[in-house]
């Protein structure tokens, strides 16, 4: 039997034959492309020195094809867990070095079983996908190892926050894994998603176009809605997981982390009085509301190239996780379309899944209307909206800023359905619709009859505000709390929150909802 030295020295070699991937010469072909490897990037997103590597002497089990002596350690994914900011995450790390990081039947059994293991620790995952697809010398084990992912990526959903980090190629069925996943992150001129390449779209549809055009980190982050953040660097990309995660509970039986802060509770902003128009049709920046109430002035968005009609993203209150969904006045006047239903309905039954309050910020004049709104589901897109808010049982706070007109009122987190603290400012419009539309419904024949018939609309325009534009009538009615000063609009909403620590709101008992898909 060998000595103790020489099985230590060999237990050496093999670790350094695991680290080594695909070899000097395949790393320094990842390096001329811009990208790090599998493990650089672990380093980066892991506080130093925490990663625990599962599985480095895992190799394929193909005896043809030329594969039989080309067993590399690990093939292909590295796969552990690691801390950041002290707190635990599993993690893969795909090595394209490897076999083009393409997925073999043990390739997945390695990302699988972290996922069951984030799933029984409770803790998030974290995949950072460098591949280029199944591995074809594999076939149908290879297939097989994909759906043996996404059954667990599915399972896993609501239970542990899931993040993908696009870093390299993804395309076919690879694209669903990280579709299912809560986040998906990508690298701009490094990140392709597609489901076909470019050679197949212009073989079956006649269209040329390129790996970015068809697929890009700007595509996806700002056209399809696929990708929820988009990084112009690895190094920037992998710091912004970790600020991700900082917002996160571990698992959905956790409170947010609570994070110390020198902002004061009580902290007025009189800058909040200067921010709403003098004209209702004027438009303003939502960000510049939400920077002056959370924390430090801290917000990080989610999806903000995508639907900019509404805003979406974590912060902090008193130092609590909240998630934030805000009409924006700057864009499109922060009407609901389609995409921005969307958009608004993951994020949250995101934060729902995971016990982070949501507040509102509501300016919304109503759905946007036209042929191609309503032909491309409207209905069915903004009940999602309507739904998601309706189901969510975390504490659910509004501020009416300025308007909050029709079926849009009521999907807005209104107090009818189960919003837990509903304040309005001063210069909020609760109506069925706006002064001028209302009147010239209400009041056609009368201004067709006047002698100034533009005099007489804008008398009523005048009456009808006084009456109907203003937050009184809703608060008259207790469906709002309060009509607040603007600059109280912190320290209000941090109070709330601790009101509602210990919140108690069930939904009735059954297997799932039938969200309209």
């Amino acid at each position: 039997m060998p000595e103790p030295r020489e099985l230590l020295e060999l237990l050496h070699r093999r670790q350094a034959e695991a680290e080594q991937g695909g070899g000097p010469e395949r790393i320094a072909q990842q390096h001329a492309k811009g990208k790090l490897t599998a493990r650089e990037r672990l380093d980066l997103l892991l506080d130093e020195g925490s990663f625990v590597e599962l599985d480095r002497f895992v190799t394929h089990r193909i005896t043809d094809f030329g594969l039989a002596e080309q067993r590399i350690l690990g093939d292909g994914v590295v796969t552990g867990y690691g801390r950041i900011d002290g707190r635990l995450v599993y993690v893969f790390s795909q090595d394209f070095t490897v076999f083009g990081g393409s997925l073999s039947e043990a390739h997945a059994e390695k990302i699988c079983k972290v996922l069951d293991l984030a799933v029984r620790n409770g803790a998030p995952m974290i995949g950072l996908n460098d591949s280029g697809g199944a591995r074809i010398q594999e076939g149908v084990a290879a297939l097989g190892g994909y759906a043996e992912i996404f059954l667990r990526n599915t399972l896993a959903s609501g239970v542990v926050p899931q993040i993908s980090a696009i870093l390299g190629p993804c395309a076919g069925g690879a694209v669903y894994s990280p579709a299912i996943t809560d986040f998906i992150a990508m690298v701009r001129g490094v990140s392709y998603m597609f489901v076909t390449g470019p050679n197949v779209v212009k073989t079956v549809t006649h269209e040329d176009v390129s790996l970015e055009d068809l697929g890009g980190a700007d595509v996806h982050a700002s056209k399809s809605g696929v990708a929820h953040f988009a990084y112009d660097s690895e190094p920037e990309c992998l710091a912004g997981l970790r600020e991700l995660i900082g917002y996160l509970p571990s698992n959905n039986l956790d409170e947010p982390p609570l994070v110390p802060t020198d902002d004061p509770d009580d902290r007025r902003d009189e800058g909040l009085l200067d921010i709403i128009p003098d004209s209702a049709s004027k438009p303003y920046d939502m960000h510049q509301v939400i920077g002056r109430v959370v924390d430090d002035g801290r917000f990080l968005e989610v999806h903000a190239d995508f639907a900019g009609n509404i805003i979406v993203g974590f912060a902090r209150l008193g130092g609590r996780s909240v998630g934030v969904i805000a009409n924006q006045p700057a864009v499109l006047a922060g009407v609901l379309d389609i995409n921005a239903s969307v958009k608004g309905a993951r994020f949250i039954r995101f934060c729902d899944a995971f016990n982070i309050p949501l507040v509102t910020f509501e300016d919304v004049p109503g759905f946007l209307p036209g042929v191609a709104q309503e032909h491309g589901g409207i209905i069915k897109h903004g009940a999602k909206l309507l739904y998601a808010y309706c189901e969510a049982t975390v504490p659910k706070l509004t501020v009416i800023t300025r308007k909050a007109y029709g079926g849009a009122y009521d999907v807005m987190s209104s107090k009818h359905i189960r919003g837990d603290m509903n304040l309005a400012w001063p210069s909020a419009e609760i109506a069925v619709m706006g002064p001028k539309g209302a009147v010239e419904i209400l009041f056609r024949d009368r201004i067709q009859q006047a002698d100034d018939p533009e005099a007489e609309t804008a008398r009523l325009i005048e009456d009808y505000s006084a009456k109907f534009a203003n937050p009184y009538g809703a608060a008259a009615r207790g469906y709002v709390d309060d009509i607040i000063d603007p600059r109280d609009t912190r320290p209000r909403l941090i109070d709330a929150l601790r009101t509602l620590v210990a919140k108690r709101d069930r939904n009735p008992p059954r297997k799932h909802g039938n969200l309209p898909l």
